[in-house]
């Protein structure tokens, strides 16, 4: 039994698989659903949910501190493919879970301009729609970003910088020190008096991924290709998703494949 336990928790420094990509995905998106991404990082349970998992589904232990480390992956993998799709000539390839490009010539050009994207050109990354789940909200409203374990990290602000006096110090040195902590405390109170006086800010609208795939399929005659490089593009664009919802049917199929025409797809 005792060799049996070892043996299970030494399994920890393993590196991470697909199937225990997919497990802590699948937690984080049904805690995303339920509104557990807070302000300031995902709620606690989250990360005691998404343990539990893995240890039930997979038979592995892991800490939160790997989980946190493993979903920040995720998150550049967002900030970089999605910025990626943004442009023209790309799109992404459903069936292969990798980049798809116009020509070599596009990509060439691109990581000529961002060469630490080189590495994504043939680069498989699973779960795709998961994570565009998870991580697209952040990236657009720019909260929510730095996980739990994150924040906890950050240090703590102090309200007032204390300034030392002294019988030595030179009577100059404490007026000096006297005219900044007023200012301090100035900036202390503007700042509280701002915070008081501000409205809550609407937060963009983001169609869920699943939402969007749904409308497409609805549209008659829409070859399977077609529809997945007009995915590629939707998820990406709120504004181009509505505009499509604003279409009659029987227009939709010919504004997408004009659509995907323009932006060489």
């Amino acid at each position: 039994m005792v060799e049996e336990t070892k043996k299970k928790y030494s399994r920890d420094y393993l590196t991470w698989t697909d199937e225990m990509d997919k497990v802590l995905l699948d937690v984080f998106v049904e805690h995303h659903n339920r509104g557990d991404q807070g302000q300031n990082g995902w709620k606690p349970h989250v990360y005691t949910a998404a343990i539990k998992a893995i240890c039930d589904k997979c038979e592995l232990h892991v800490t939160k501190e790997k989980i946190c480390s493993r979903m920040k992956t995720f998150d550049k993998h967002y900030a970089t493919i999605s910025k990626v799709l943004s442009q023209s000539g790309f799109g992404w390839d459903w069936v292969n879970n990798k980049l798809l490009m116009d020509s070599d010539d596009v990509w060439n050009k691109y990581v000529q301009a961002n060469p630490k994207v080189a590495c994504y050109k043939n680069k498989e990354v699973n779960n795709w729609e998961a994570i565009c789940t998870i991580y697209s909200k952040d990236h657009a409203t720019g909260e929510g970003a730095m996980t739990g374990a994150e924040t906890e990290a950050q240090p703590t602000e102090p309200d007032v910088v204390a300034v030392e006096y002294s019988p030595e110090m030179p009577q100059k040195r404490q007026r000096i020190g006297d005219a900044i902590l007023c200012m301090l405390r100035d900036m202390k109170c503007s700042f509280q008096d701002a915070l008081k006086s501000l409205e809550p800010l609407e937060l963009p609208k983001v169609t869920p991924p699943l939402e969007i795939l749904a409308a497409l399929e609805k549209i008659p005659e829409l070859a399977r290709s077609d529809m997945l490089r007009a995915y590629g593009k939707l998820i990406l664009s709120e504004l181009l998703f509505q505009a499509l919802m604003e279409l009659p049917m029987d227009f939709r199929k010919e504004w997408l494949l004009t659509l995907n025409e323009k932006n060489n797809i």
